[in-house]
């Protein structure tokens, strides 16, 4: 019984080492003569003309006339290929007209993903997927003659630097 119960208590230990980065075997190891190259920073850009942003707090979605953009945005992951953060879509409902519109609030959770090189050591995100966690925008279809509710997943490709090209 004790020897299955500090068995149990070896396996815990060995376990929360591993998980830290450390081991029970072996040796410790001197550091690599050249240190690896630094990672590639990580940007994005909203709108063409803008410089590259690393965690942004607003991203503009409607570049020529800003009236849609995420605001308050809270990044939970900030890594190669994959961004999260927690936000607000910001959007006029252009109603009578986008100049006398009103802008409404939804929460949001956002996704950037996807990679491409852009020199420098930089790599820019290539797509943003947006989730509508509660109310949607309407607005008014007019091929089908009704009023209809924003998806709750979209996704948009986006600019890969500030020239836009």
């Amino acid at each position: 019984m004790k020897r299955a119960w500090f068995i149990a208590v070896l396996i815990f230990v060995a376990a929360g080492l591993t998980v830290t980065g450390l081991t029970l075997s072996g040796p410790a190891q001197a550091a690599p003569a050249h240190p690896a190259a630094p990672a590639a920073r990580l940007v994005v850009f909203d709108c063409p003309g803008q410089h590259a942003m690393v965690r942004p707090k607003s991203f503009v979605l409607a570049c020529a006339d800003g009236n849609s953009a995420l605001q308050k945005l809270a990044w939970s992951t900030w890594a190669p290929g994959l961004a999260s953060a927690k936000g607000t879509l910001v959007q006029n409902d252009c109603t009578p007209y986008c100049a006398a519109g009103h802008f409404h609030r939804y929460p949001a959770l956002v996704v950037l993903w996807g990679s491409k090189a852009i020199g420098h050591g930089e790599h820019a995100y290539t797509r943003l997927t947006m989730i509508l966690t509660g109310a949607r925008p309407g607005y008014y279809d007019a091929v089908h003659h009704k009023w209809v509710y924003a998806p709750v997943t979209q996704t948009f490709p986006l600019v890969t630097s500030s020239a836009g090209a």
